[in-house]
């Protein structure tokens, strides 16, 4: 199994030809993490919503094999901001800034 290393280092300069400047490159890429952080969240949420009880007891909680699976799996998923750094690079990012009044 091919594990993704946590920790890669990208060209600084590649990010900041994107926009033409690294912070807002950077900008750019966190707002695309937390998205995704955040619909990933919505949907381990939801998944594990369904085995949510109002009666805990140790037993259930100890066999219920389904929910650690589901739980691995996400832990698994590659980070919100490798991700996001990815799509950038790829131009797959759509973006666009106010314009100051």
């Amino acid at each position: 199994m091919a594990v993704n290393p946590s920790i890669i280092a990208r060209d600084v300069d590649k990010l900041a030809a994107k926009t033409g400047n690294i912070y807002e490159s950077v900008y750019v890429a966190s707002q695309r993490a937390r998205q995704i952080a955040v619909k990933t969240k919505e949907e381990l949420t939801q998944k594990l919503g369904e085995f949510a009880s109002n009666i805990d007891n140790l037993e259930e909680i100890f066999e219920n094999r389904e929910q650690i699976e589901i739980s691995k799996f996400y832990e698994r998923q590659p980070k919100p901001t490798s991700v996001s750094l990815e799509e950038f690079f790829e131009d797959k990012v759509e973006y666009r800034f106010k314009d100051a009044e």
